[in-house]
């Protein structure tokens, strides 16, 4: 199945000082977010890529042009630097198409501008390029495909650390709990899309919440009820708690390193339903 990621936001809430890489580039490692990204859906066999480009389009297509086997792969040196065999590879299969899709665009107007390269395919996956997980992907498709839905997303808790009080009419506090008990659910990407998704796409509005609204009265918006790992960077303190894991080496969402993924995919995902999902 193709997979379409919207690489193209400003990301301000990442940004520090002068820095102008757009957020998907943001380092995890060795490599940024965006490759962790694609790595997961390579993972289970899905190699054919569409980036939604935006702001900091070269850097993405700069990265790619000039990608560097070696820094994710083992390999021998020979021949004094001449000959460079690697015992694997990354990327040899991935088929990556780079559209321009506008600086200011909306995710929905992203989608739309690359309507050719998916409408006629049966189902196609999309996401957003700054959220990392460990949902058992294939089971999410089955039940997509099964269903009647036009989209479905992953939905997880809600992801905030503060914590909610309960309170009397006098003001006295009864209770203290995170949020996450409350047991809302938030939009967490991942979607499962079939072309019929962009009856539902407007210009200038948005896939979530204004296309999506327009499914509900069809019940043809899906939520993939998922209560493993999952993260998104948004801001510095994201990527930086990503950064401990991978350099502690535990890593969830590289399914694809048993060293550093703990054992491999969460079985998670619950069928049966719940709140309504969130806004991303």
């Amino acid at each position: 199945m193709k997979v379409v990621l919207f690489c193209g936001g400003l990301g301000m809430r990442m940004r520090e000082g002068a820095a102008s890489a757009p957020k998907p580039m943001a380092m995890i490692g060795d490599r940024p977010l965006l490759w962790h990204v694609m790595r997961y859906y390579a993972h289970f066999g899905h190699t054919d890529f569409v980036l939604c480009l935006g702001y900091g389009a070269a850097a993405v297509k700069d990265y790619f042009l000039h990608y560097d086997e070696t820094l994710s792969n083992d390999f021998t040196l020979a021949r004094g630097g001449r000959d460079v065999r690697l015992f694997s590879s990354d990327i040899t299969d991935w088929n990556i198409t780079f559209i321009d899709t506008g600086l200011n665009s909306t995710i929905g107007e992203r989608l739309m501008r690359v309507r050719k390269h998916v409408e006629n395919e049966p189902m196609f996956l999309a996401n957003y390029a700054d959220t990392l997980t460990d949902a058992p992907l294939p089971e999410m498709i089955e039940r997509f495909r099964t269903s009647s839905a036009t989209a479905s997303l992953l939905a997880v808790p809600v992801q905030s650390t503060h914590h909610v009080i309960d309170i009397t009419d006098e003001d006295q506090v009864t209770r203290v709990r995170p949020i996450r008990e409350l047991m809302q659910w938030e939009n967490g990407g991942y979607f499962v899309l079939r072309p019929e998704i962009f009856s539902a796409l407007r210009e200038g509005e948005d896939m979530v919440p204004h296309a999506f609204e327009r499914l509900l009265p069809e019940r043809r918006l899906l939520a993939q009820r998922f209560t493993g790992f999952w993260r998104a960077a948004d801001t510095f303190k994201d990527r930086a708690e990503l950064e401990e894991l991978y350099h502690a080496g535990r890593c969830p969402w590289m399914l694809w390193d048993g060293n550093r993924n703990g054992g491999g995919t969460s079985t998670a995902l619950l069928s049966s339903p719940g709140a309504p999902a969130l806004s991303h």
